[in-house]
């Protein structure tokens, strides 16, 4: 009798058209270096005491069920998970088509757009987008770049192209336009969705299927470590389990998407618009407290799965060569964060950015011993108030920007 492989089997994530619905008919295959879903259980053990000393057993109660997957960060591949828990879909920001009005400079602002549309176009920072259209002098090498938003005004865009290399000043006012990179998710202010979700661990070695149905995404946790790969992990609370055999529970697997992996040397942190050096890591936590709503009576399984604020929090640490960030921590100052990581160093590389309008840091925990300080600065995120429409910022606790989402 063959035993089942971790390296075989597929796990499969599928959006619900709601409760009570698993989708069965198609999902996608998540990459993974784990995932781990399981069915619990309320037991109540018997206390009646009786003439023979002995326990008379338990009872079985509440089904429960929940999950943890964990991979590395790659472009595309989780956008359900980060639509789940922000309780929106991504979208596509429109191509600003700013006509013959904006010219550009090596130092900042780098383009000004003399019609004053950047922010009536929906732009804001932490945005990544390219340009197009530059044809003056050598200015055509600012055309097709992944270009950063660190800065905005209505005229003035501030930023920095991922790949290094520099603006082209160009005083010429070309044709041009600039296009945000694959869609966009925020939280939003009404209007939130409540998506549920259909899981499957497939074993196709032995032909077993363990389906988990009507989950809600709990926390997302994204890592950008000093040297290696970025990384993900989510967790996921669902209502039930259901074994099969012979065949797959959801029809149609989707393949895996094959974005590159975003790595360390490739990630960008910038605090209040400014570039933070020495940097040896970032972490960030989104959560919910979703939770199954308990038990009823009649029933052995939840009748939903709850949730509650979402929450931003995380952390990010360097070497201690200056008083900065401690200062903002002394002071109680709100800041902005903004992480930017990348597949590679190319011009059109892919990426996920995150923008945090404001967050407060909690601490600045030094360590010790034979080499360089370092210096580990926590921080709660909170609604950006000063954000909205036509304004530099969303009204929202966190922006999640993936260049390959569609």
């Amino acid at each position: 009798m063959p035993v089942a492989q971790g390296i075989k089997k597929v796990t499969v994530m599928a959006l619900q058209t709601a409760l009570g619905t698993p989708n069965v008919t198609s999902g996608q295959i998540l990459r993974r270096k784990s995932s781990i879903f399981k069915a619990d259980r309320d037991m109540f053990e018997s206390d009646e005491i009786v003439s023979h000393h002995q326990s008379t057993g338990a009872s079985y109660g509440l089904k429960k069920a929940d999950g943890k997957l964990e991979g590395l960060l790659s472009a595309k591949t989780y956008q359900m998970p980060f639509e789940g828990i922000l309780e929106a879909d991504a979208v596509t920001i429109a191509p600003y088509a700013a006509g013959i009005d904006v010219t550009a400079a090596a130092s900042s602002p780098q383009f000004v757009d003399a019609s004053a549309g950047f922010l009536t176009a929906g732009l804001k920072v932490g945005m990544v987008g390219r340009w197009t259209g530059f044809a003056g002098g050598g200015a055509t090498a600012n055309n097709d770049r992944n270009f950063l938003i660190t800065a905005l005004t209505a005229s003035n865009m501030t930023g920095v192209f991922l790949d290094g290399t520099a603006v082209v000043a160009d005083a010429a006012g070309d044709t041009v336009t600039f296009t945000t990179t694959g869609q966009v998710v925020t939280p939003p202010l009404t209007g939130h969705l409540n998506n549920y979700y259909t899981f499957e661990e497939w074993y196709a070695d032995i032909t077993k299927s363990e389906l988990f149905a009507d989950c809600k995404v709990a926390s997302i946790s994204v890592g950008l470590p000093a040297t290696g790969n970025a990384t993900i992990s989510f967790d996921v609370i669902g209502r039930s389990r259901t074994l099969a055999s012979g065949a797959k529970a959801i029809a149609t697997h989707v393949a895996e998407t094959t974005t590159a992996v975003m790595t360390a040397i490739n990630g960008f942190i910038y605090v209040n618009g400014t570039v933070a050096g020495n940097m040896t890591g970032a972490q960030i936590e989104i959560s919910n407290g979703a939770a199954s709503v308990g038990a009823v009576v009649g029933s052995n399984s939840t009748p939903d799965v709850s949730t509650g604020r979402i929450k931003v929090s995380g952390s990010f640490s360097g070497l201690f060569d200056a008083t900065t960030f401690q200062a903002f921590y002394d002071a109680e100052t709100n800041i902005s964060l903004v992480l930017v990581l990348t597949a590679d160093q190319t011009a059109t590389s892919n990426f996920m950015s995150f923008a945090l309008g404001r967050i407060k840091i909690t601490g600045d925990a030094p360590d010790d011993g034979e080499k360089s300080i370092l210096r580990t600065y926590p921080f709660i995120a909170e609604l950006n108030s000063a954000g909205g429409a036509s304004l530099a910022w969303p009204q929202a606790i966190i922006q999640v920007q993936d260049s390959a989402a569609t």
